[in-house]
């Protein structure tokens, strides 16, 4: 059985739970979306040349680690457009068939949103290449020498493909996106403008000071912010009078064994797994998983972006290996540290 982290970026079960709330939480226009200027400015400029022209925006790829907002991105480009958008996701789309009930009931103008789209299969690809290109689907009627080729016209409609492997998209499927933009981690400042956001939609009162360390801890990832916020809300719900202070934020973070950087048990497991058995060598990512006892796509997806972000990590030819800052957080006398000293 997978443990859920709060710290994790990937959706919950609880924040599938939560869907109404998740939702009223999403900014609906740029005005509203906190962070990813130079995101928000091509795509600004994208939009009204679209309806300046009067067609739909050009397709647009969005990739980057999860929580960052690519759904979110999605969601505010139909807005701005003025367009319906049907959201799907590349595991979900087991056949042919089902991406061609999909494209049928679009309309003109229609947003379809695809997550995690590198996961299309190959016989699904090939469809959306035609529909994407050339707003045409080429469907088989029949089995065996009675079968045949018919092509049908599709509306125009705008694809908005979202990945966190963008290297695992084949280049035909990528190269038939007009628009490709990867969101960056945000700022400590953003994310606490995030969280003052969301505290006001959920009714909850929150320091400036509460949110700014609350901001440091949520890994520069907004889904996360949330998720704290929503842990820390509770905590000032049931034992104290709802606000969210200093002393109530710190109390309910050091519950939930969240650290000054954000890091949770599960990171600071996996940096001491390293510096305990290997000290400031460098270690196979598969030496990695097996330490942890996680999947090696876990540690790519899931540890190690916020661990680069914050220098925790190095990458080298020869593996991950734990930097100085690193070994200096989870307070290992290593050999690293004292060769450091020494210089000093």
């Amino acid at each position: 059985m997978t443990v859920e982290r709060i710290t994790d970026a990937a959706l919950h079960s609880d924040d599938i739970d939560e869907q109404k709330i998740e939702v009223t939480l999403r900014p609906g226009s740029f005005n509203e979306y906190v962070g990813q200027d130079r995101l928000k400015n091509n795509l600004k400029l994208a939009i009204k040349a679209a309806k300046k022209r009067n067609e739909p925006i050009d397709h647009v790829l969005l990739y980057g680690p999860p929580g960052l907002g690519k759904t979110t991105m999605a969601t505010v480009i139909a807005n701005e457009m003025g367009a319906n958008i049907r959201v799907t996701a590349g595991s979900a789309i087991e056949r042919a068939g089902d991406l061609a009930s999909i494209l049928t009931n679009l309309s003109d103008g229609d947003v379809l949103f695809i997550d995690e789209i590198h996961r299309l299969g190959r016989a699904v690809e090939e469809v959306l290449y035609s529909a994407m290109e050339d707003y045409k689907l080429d469907i088989m009627i029949g089995k065996g020498p009675a079968a045949r080729s018919i092509r049908l016209d599709l509306p125009k409609f705008t694809v908005i493909g979202a990945t966190t492997r963008t290297g695992a998209l084949n280049a035909p499927l990528r190269d038939r996106f007009g628009i490709i933009h990867r969101l960056e981690f945000y700022s400590p400042q953003e994310i606490a403008r995030i969280i003052e956001r969301a505290a006001k939609i959920l009714d909850s009162k929150i320091s400036s000071d509460a949110a700014k360390m609350l901001s440091v801890r949520a890994r520069l990832t907004p889904r996360v912010a949330n998720r704290l916020l929503k842990r820390v809300r509770d905590y000032a719900d049931v034992n104290g009078d709802g606000i969210i202070d200093t002393r109530t934020t710190k109390a309910a973070l050091g519950l939930l064994e969240i650290d000054e950087l954000g890091l949770d048990p599960s990171d600071r497991n996996l940096l001491t797994s390293i510096i305990d058995n290997y000290g400031s060598n460098p270690v196979g990512l598969s030496t990695i998983a097996a330490l942890t006892g996680d999947e090696t796509t876990t540690i790519e997806d899931f540890y190690e972006p916020y661990l680069l972000q914050i220098g925790f990590i190095e990458r080298t030819p020869r593996g991950r290996r734990v930097t100085l800052k690193a070994h200096k957080h989870v307070d290992r006398n290593s050999a690293l540290v004292k060769e450091q000293q020494k210089l000093i």
